[in-house]
């Protein structure tokens, strides 16, 4: 289990080699690589640029670029991957207290949940780690293994990620509820980004049928994850909300054991699993404090934006009959000759 310090996520290194190094060297060709880029007009005229083989948010393309080229993974290490939306904040949690449950019990007052937002305590490659304004965070004051997430597809993730001994766990989600719960969140986050003409939801849905969006297409980003897990299950880990869901306490015994941190049978007879499985619900996070007031420290993005119902199925309430039709087939051409199928209903 984790032999250093508990998860430092907003530490900056104290080396201005560190903070700076990485960032001053891309500067020199950032914008003419920027300029060389296929990209397209996204969502609420955000845009994407074709990097990689991925489509890329603007804005965190510079944190991208050098997270690519310059991070050097530890076999140690452990990734949270996913699509934005997936069940990531609930992951994150369920993560970090089995992983760090020797330093931080779940049934603990002081526990790190109760005073960080999951996405404080598991940060993103791409908008805290290299994301913060001229310095990097400081992942040697991480704890070992370092638990750490991203969005970037598997096959477009730094060469180090995939050529080490680090595992990796994706949670992907049913698209037709993940559209869903993007718009969502997208109009608490953006309200301004919404364009004249379609409304936001049918806006939204054309360009995710049409594969641009941020970190996509969705198919090739599921895709990838599905194919390296079948081809290496001890280095990826498959998940889908809709399993997590169904069984969080068996899932969670799946999540631990692949980091490396299987439950003892005292602790599963003591009920550690299920004070885990508590602690990290949708109803015990959207409760705290934290989660109802706070803001993330790098987005400035209210907290309470993570946490909405959470359902299996809630698409049938925001998408008409046709807009499913549509989205099923793309799925059904895309993922299923590949043996992966969504319940849908």
């Amino acid at each position: 289990m984790a032999n250093n310090h508990p998860n430092s996520p907003l530490t900056p290194s104290s080396s201005r080699e560190r903070k700076l190094g990485h960032q001053e060297n891309d500067h020199v060709d950032l914008d003419e690589l920027i300029s060389a880029l296929p990209r397209e007009k996204g969502f609420g005229s955000l845009t994407l640029i074709l990097y990689r083989n991925f489509w890329c948010p603007s804005k965190v393309f510079p944190a991208v670029h050098s997270f690519c080229r310059h991070f050097m993974a530890r076999d140690s290490e452990i990734i949270l991957a996913c699509k934005p939306k997936s069940g990531t904040t609930w992951l994150k949690a369920l993560a970090f207290s089995a992983l760090r449950r020797d330093v931080f019990p779940p049934s603990t007052a002081s526990h790190p949940l109760m005073s960080s937002n999951p996405h404080e305590l598991v940060p993103f490659f791409e908008y805290t780690v290299y994301g913060q304004a001229g310095e990097l965070l400081d992942l040697g004051s991480f704890s070992t293994p370092r638990l750490l997430a991203t969005h970037i597809p598997h096959d477009s993730l730094p060469e180090s990620v995939r050529q080490s001994g680090c595992r990796v766990i994706y949670i992907c989600r049913n698209p037709l509820d993940t559209i869903v719960s993007f718009w969502h969140f997208a109009g608490q986050v953006w309200p301004k980004v919404w364009s004249s003409g379609q409304s936001p939801k049918e806006e939204y849905f054309d360009y995710c049928c049409r594969g641009i969006e941020g970190f996509g297409p969705f198919w090739d980003h599921i895709l990838g994850y599905w194919k390296a897990s079948l081809e290496g299950p001890n280095r990826v880990l498959f998940l889908k909300y809709e399993d997590l869901k169904e069984d969080t306490a068996g899932n969670l015994k799946r999540i631990a054991e692949f980091m490396g941190v299987p439950f003892s049978e005292e602790e599963e007879g003591d009920g550690v699993i299920e004070e885990i499985v508590k602690l990290c619900s949708l109803s015990s996070l959207k409760e705290l404090e934290v989660n109802k007031t706070g803001k993330r420290a790098i987005s400035f993005i209210d907290n309470n934006t993570y946490f909405r119902k959470g359902e299996i199925g809630d698409w049938v309430n925001h998408l008409t009959p046709a807009m499913a039709e549509k989205l099923e087939s793309i799925m059904e051409e895309k993922l299923s000759p590949f043996g992966l199928k969504f319940r849908v209903k």
